[in-house]
């Protein structure tokens, strides 16, 4: 797998209410490159599958071909 684990950078903040911290959320997420998100989904992918010792395991390629009805 070729993808490089980053560090972030720790951040600390106190919001009023649920709302406000929501709306953090998505307006940091909003600035990062699409590059950035995908790391941050990789990592968290190798964190939850290291947890259920499958780290050294790949991705499985999984394809269906499901026949649809004609309406």
């Amino acid at each position: 797998m070729c993808y490089s684990r980053h560090r972030m950078e720790r951040v600390v903040a106190v919001f009023d209410s649920f709302e406000d911290a929501d709306r953090a959320d998505v307006e940091y997420y909003a600035t990062l490159r699409p590059e950035e998100r995908l790391d941050i989904l990789l990592d968290l992918i190798a964190r939850h599958r290291e947890s259920l010792g499958e780290a050294a395991q790949g991705f499985e390629r999984v394809h269906r071909v499901t026949e649809l009805a004609r309406s």
